[in-house]
């Protein structure tokens, strides 16, 4: 199961920690954001998956799966 989000800004990173953590993989859909919350948000799910050990790929511009 892949869990897909599509936040609306910033305050919702916690859903993506929340599945992460989980251990369920995130599709992180950030069209709906401004350039500048897009890259607050890549920035957390970069530590995010560096802190876990995890794997982040970028599927399109504003597009990235979260592989625990």
């Amino acid at each position: 199961m892949v869990k897909s989000l599509r936040p609306q800004n910033y305050n919702e990173v916690l859903y993506v920690g929340h599945f992460f953590r989980k251990g369920v993989p995130v599709l992180m859909d950030l069209t709906d954001l401004t350039d500048g919350d897009a890259k607050r948000l890549v920035d957390f799910a970069t530590g995010l998956v560096f802190g876990r050990g995890g794997a982040l790929d970028r599927v399109d511009r504003k597009l990235f799966l979260l592989q625990p």
